[in-house]
């Protein structure tokens, strides 16, 4: 099968969804596969194209399963301008078709949101090939920026919203990461059964559970200090606060250390209401290797996302810090899917979203409790061994890439 792939992130950018993607195409290259990636430069650390692959606006590389090409994301810095990202992502969607249709046909088609535009780019891509198209969701937009107050105006979020609906109707199939997703999303297309749900997956030989006291600990002082870490996007959809929240309710504690690591436009304004805690320690985002190393270092992990916001993403660093083995707590709804990922595999514990009480009283019961910590730890270890394979979860991409050939 030749199959054309539209992503916003792929290796080696640094982007959750571009690793996520990486595998799922390395995987069905090793079944046998000709894949064609259309993606963008690598941008998403700094929010600006890395210089290795600046100066030009398209760049191709062969690899043993196809061919990447790779056209400029025109990125803006500041996240927070809608309509700067906004532009972004229809120069890069333009230019993206483009790259797309010269790059010969297709027998099925995957296009990723967001952006959602990327859902025009694989409709145009598949209706030259005569194929079908698979349009894959992992964050719901309009309504996460709607959810976050970042979009109010009536007439934008109409304009969006009918933009998500022509996408979902000319696709021939919607994946989704989660039941709430696959509800959300079918209430949206004219045939709800088109939407289906494939979780999201972890690399369980790359990132294993080992030794806290390792490298990571050491650059940044925090050997024998019990680590509460966020490790992701410090941005707007984070409820971050309960994180200085949690480091004021255990500023006595000399040994417990609370570490932000990442970058993104909400960070500055962190740091400085973070300024007067000592026991709060900001890293900068780090290289994709050392991923397993700095999952390793925390004790308890953290995933606090604003209210209703887990309803429309699944991030896919819950996955990975289960199949490190450590602990979380999760500050989701309660009836998410990233709720009942951490129920389901008794890795961690979940607190309503935006609820400092119960999220500052579920990082000291955990602080105090190692033996919890680490029975919780090896639970969500093995919950992930079982069920959050790469290879499963490319099989699945493959059998409804088939199924749909077939009809």
């Amino acid at each position: 099968m030749r199959l054309g792939v539209v992503a916003p992130h792929f290796e080696p950018d640094l982007a959750p969804t571009g690793e996520v993607i990486t595998r799922i195409v390395q995987e069905l290259g090793r079944s046998g596969h000709e894949i064609q990636v259309v993606t963008s430069f690598p941008f998403y650390k700094e929010h600006r194209v890395e210089s290795a692959f600046a100066g030009r606006l398209v760049r191709t590389e062969d690899t043993p399963w196809g061919r990447i090409v790779r056209v400029h994301p025109f990125p803006g810095s500041d996240k927070s301008d809608l309509m700067r990202r906004a532009a972004s992502f229809l120069g890069f969607s333009a230019l993206a078709t483009t790259a797309a249709l010269l790059t010969g046909r297709f027998d099925c088609v995957l296009a990723l949101s967001p952006p959602l535009t990327l859902g025009v780019t694989g409709w145009l891509v598949a209706k030259r090939s005569s194929c079908p198209l698979v349009f894959t969701i992992h964050d719901v937009y309009p309504d996460v920026v709607v959810e976050l107050g970042r979009l109010t105006n009536p007439g934008l979020i109409k304009a969006a919203s009918a933009l998500e609906r022509f996408c979902y109707e000319r696709a021939d199939a919607v994946t989704v990461l989660s039941e709430e997703l696959r509800k959300n999303v079918a209430r949206k297309t004219s045939r709800p059964s088109k939407v289906r749900v494939i979780t999201n997956f972890v690399d369980t030989d790359w990132i294993t559970p080992g030794n806290k006291h390792n490298a990571y600990r050491e650059e940044h002082g925090l050997d024998g200090k019990t680590v509460v870490m966020y490790a992701g996007n410090v941005g707007l959809s984070q409820s971050l606060d309960l994180v200085l929240d949690a480091a004021r309710a255990l500023a006595s504690e000399k040994d417990v250390c609370f570490v932000v690591n990442g970058q993104g436009s909400a960070r500055p304004q962190l740091e400085a209401a973070a300024r007067t805690l000592p026991n709060v320690c900001f890293v900068d985002m780090q290289p994709v290797e050392r991923l397993p190393e700095l999952l390793n270092a925390a004790d308890i992990h953290l995933v606090p996302l604003k209210r209703g916001l887990a309803r429309s993403s699944v991030p896919s660093k819950t996955y990975s810090i289960l199949a490190s083995g450590r602990a979380l707590i999760a500050s989701v709804d309660q009836a998410s899917e990233v709720a009942r990922l951490v129920e389901r595999s008794g890795g961690g514990v979940v607190v309503p979203p935006e609820d400092s009480g119960a999220f500052v009283a579920a990082v000291e019961a955990l602080v105090r409790d190692e033996d919890l910590r680490l029975k919780m730890g090896a639970a969500g270890r093995r919950y992930v061994e079982g069920q959050a394979s790469p290879a499963v979860i490319a099989q699945a991409y493959e059998n409804l890439f088939f199924e749909l050939l077939r009809a």
